[in-house]
């Protein structure tokens, strides 16, 4: 399976005009889900495209009330995440604290080549 158009190679393809809107992806724990949320907005208003985590299972719903449920999605997920990243012109992480989640996004990123940004920037590995 061929990867789709890279961020990188937009700049070279005659499909993707010169002044494309930037693509940003925000990532990072959803325990700072109203701070991605604040960051989408910010990112929007900069004339960005963004890509955020959709669902956030810290907080009860239905989709994800059992473990037999929660389990799977969870795989989903961070699969779709990958994708996202994948999409992505750049990286944006949010938040002042970074699990193993977020650890693996950021490597994911950066073995792509991505440029990467932090609003709290003291915690970039």
């Amino acid at each position: 399976m061929t990867d789709p158009l890279r961020a990188t190679d937009k700049a070279h393809d005659d499909r993707v005009p010169d002044d494309e809107p930037r693509i940003v992806v925000i990532c990072g724990s959803t325990r700072f889900m109203a701070d991605m949320q604040e960051a989408n907005l910010r990112e929007t208003a900069a004339g960005h495209v963004v890509l955020a985590p959709g669902c956030n299972m810290k907080e009860p719903h239905k989709l994800w009330a059992t473990e037999e449920l929660a389990e799977p999605l969870k795989a989903r997920l961070d699969d779709l995440h990958r994708a996202k990243i994948r999409l992505a012109d750049e990286v944006l992480v949010v938040g002042d604290y970074i699990g193993d989640s977020t650890r693996a996004e950021i490597a994911y990123a950066q073995s792509l080549g991505l440029p990467i940004r932090y609003t709290h920037p003291e915690v970039a590995p």
